[in-house]
């Protein structure tokens, strides 16, 4: 009888730590602090940004409250405490390798270099690389940039896009850079550049913003297909990313990521009642419909 109860209290024993060991990685993490970090941006208009109540706001951070209620669903937390971190074009992979953000909330490319270094969830935007310019200076194709200066942001696909087009184009051009979206608008607002290189729905959202809209154009020629955006979280990290792809398929398959699409680009967002105007495209809707992290652009139907 003796032996039979301290077999039992030692099956107790082992048993305990055993179960908290099924935890690991950023679940782990986030069981034990009770806290979710996100990589969140100021100024990536309607994404992630912040809004006239020095609130972070946006798409893509609709999208990751709700990868959030499944977090915390799945960890059985009552509470879940969610911290915001600043991050930039630069620094957001590796805040995100070395710990400091568990998901990155904005308007980052998915593709197979960065991969490597970081994995994403299910795409939640499809965009093409093109180009904002004066309409006075008639630019419209990507041959049209030969000789000219042309911005782009530090640490984006743009760039690389950009000087990759530039070097094998023989376009001669004056590759610029900028810490961010706003500053790479003011250069050609101020002729510092004729052009400057970014996602189109970020072209519009600048143009939107602008003092006078009807001073500029977005381009008809492109850097590349329409490529998907995801929301980033760390590499080799299953468990999470099953989590986290289980809360966007879910989204994405119900109505309700309609209403979300269309409340920030479809209708007037704050601060300053903006409309984009950008009904949602078919490749989208098809991508809603069957869910993936697929890096390539063909397979979104270009």
């Amino acid at each position: 009888m003796r032996c039979l109860t301290t077999t039992v209290v030692l099956a107790v024993a082992f048993a305990v730590p055993a179960h908290s060991q099924e935890l690991t990685g950023t679940l782990r993490k986030i069981k034990d602090t009770g806290a979710i970090t996100l990589g969140v941006r100021d100024s990536s208009v309607p994404f992630s940004y912040i809004d006239e109540k020095q609130k972070t706001v946006g798409y893509a951070i609709d999208i990751c409250m709700k990868i959030v209620e499944e977090i915390k669903a799945e960890l059985k937390l009552d509470k879940l405490a969610v911290n915001e971190n600043l991050v930039t074009s630069s620094n957001r992979i590796p805040l995100m390798a070395n710990g400091t953000i568990d998901l990155e909330c904005g308007s980052t490319t998915n593709n197979a270099e960065r991969q490597k270094q970081v994995w994403f969830t299910n795409t939640h935007f499809l965009t093409a690389s093109r180009f904002v310019s004066k309409k006075a200076s008639k630019l419209d194709q990507v041959d049209d940039l030969k000789g000219k200066a042309v911005v782009s942001v530090s640490g984006t696909t743009n760039i690389t896009q950009l000087n990759k087009a530039n070097a094998a184009r023989s376009l001669d051009i004056t590759v610029m850079n900028a810490k961010d979206v706003p500053e790479a608008f003011l250069m050609v607002e101020t002729d510092r550049a004729a052009a400057f290189v970014m996602d189109d729905i970020q072209l519009a959202s600048m143009i939107a913003s602008a003092k006078d809209p009807s001073l500029y154009a977005i381009s008809a020629g492109a850097f590349s297909d329409p490529e998907p955006y995801g929301i980033m979280l760390r590499k080799d990290d299953v468990p999470f990313k099953a989590v986290v792809d289980r809360a966007t398929a879910k989204l994405y398959q119900s109505p309700e990521i309609e209403k979300i699409y269309n409340k920030w680009f479809m209708e007037p967002v704050p601060p300053r009642g903006l409309n984009f105007h950008v009904p949602m495209p078919v490749s989208m809707k098809k991508s809603f419909e069957h869910p993936s992290d697929n890096p390539d652009p063909a397979s979104y139907g270009g």
